[in-house]
């Protein structure tokens, strides 16, 4: 994706967006309501890729969406990292690694956003309403189409990336063998997503297919939650959760 201001800049300024919200989640009240989200937005995943998970070439590529970007883990040691060594990823990489990075920091940026503003929603809902309807409530009202399909571009983004960066052995190569120096400069979390992803996609192969149905399955769920009779689309989110 195009750039006007520096990866390093651009990487920094979405994990301070971050720090932000986390703290302002945790003065706020809000950081057990912001778990609860991410745990039904993992068990919607699933179940939503329950067939991908049971499939021996997409099941890596999918765990890797599921741990790292949609998953409920706290990523506070991976961003401190992200943030510690984003110049050095801008100097020392292709461009392509500097924009995959990028394309993290704003994915996890733009999904904090809408956790918390779920999050003040989610609580002022009814308890005695289930999970799901309580979700699709405050989905609705948080609102933030446009920064939904956006979500979905930088994700779709990645996933293109990592297809890409698979195929240059030389950085593969040059991956494994900075593990000793990360594990030794404090950089295991960093080093373990990088990983992680390249091994997903290399297994992978051809990513095209994958990425394709992720784009048709999530752009499905964001039309119905935004569009959808309320009613249905609360029975369809609770149908879909039991599956997982």
């Amino acid at each position: 994706m195009t750039r006007s201001i520096s990866a390093a800049e651009q990487i920094r300024s979405h994990l301070e967006r971050v720090t932000r919200l986390r703290e302002q989640a945790h003065s706020e009240g809000l950081s057990t309501a912001v778990h609860q989200i991410k745990q039904l937005q993992a068990r919607r995943f699933r179940a939503t890729y329950t067939d991908f998970l049971n499939d021996p070439r997409y099941a890596a590529a999918t765990r890797f969406f599921l741990d790292e970007l949609y998953g409920e883990h706290d990523f506070v040691q991976r961003d401190e990292q992200f943030g510690r060594i984003a110049g050095a990823i801008e100097r020392l990489f292709p461009d392509a690694v500097a924009d995959l990075a990028v394309d993290l920091a704003e994915t996890h940026a733009l999904t904090e956003t809408l956790d918390h503003a779920l999050a003040i929603h989610w609580l002022a809902q009814d308890k005695a309403c289930t999970y799901a309807e309580r979700y699709v409530r405050s989905w609705r009202l948080t609102g933030e189409r446009a920064q939904r399909q956006r979500q979905l571009a930088v994700v779709q983004h990645m996933g293109q990336e990592l297809q890409r960066l698979t195929r240059m052995k030389s950085l593969l190569i040059a991956l494994r063998l900075m593990r000793a120096p990360a594990q030794a400069a404090g950089l295991s979390s960093l080093q373990r997503f990088l990983e992680n992803g390249f091994t997903a996609f290399a297994t992978l192969g051809d990513a095209r297919a994958f990425l394709a149905t992720i784009r048709e399955r999530e752009q499905r769920w964001i039309d119905a939650l935004f569009d959808d009779d309320l009613h249905c689309c609360e029975t369809g989110l609770t149908q879909e959760l039991a599956r997982g």
